[in-house]
């Protein structure tokens, strides 16, 4: 996947299980991805994008996806 494709996964993409389901990668919780990464992300596409989403919320970086997210919700 391009850089580009993975932003737009986290905007698109949502959860498929636990207690988040069904919530967009872009808006779990800060605790719930670092509980992830204390665990061990996932070794899939999901994975990435959780380690990709925990990596922008520790580096402050979500005004990234701002842009995507508003293409998105038109």
């Amino acid at each position: 996947m391009t850089q580009e494709e993975i932003l737009q996964a986290l905007v698109t993409t949502k959860m498929p299980f636990g207690k988040y389901k069904d919530t967009l990668i872009c808006n779990l919780p800060e605790a719930y991805l670092i509980w992830f990464h204390q665990q061990g992300f996932p070794k899939s596409k999901l994975g990435m994008l959780l380690g990709t989403m925990y990596e922008i919320k520790l580096n402050g970086l979500e005004y990234l996806l701002q842009p995507l997210r508003n293409k998105t919700a038109r």
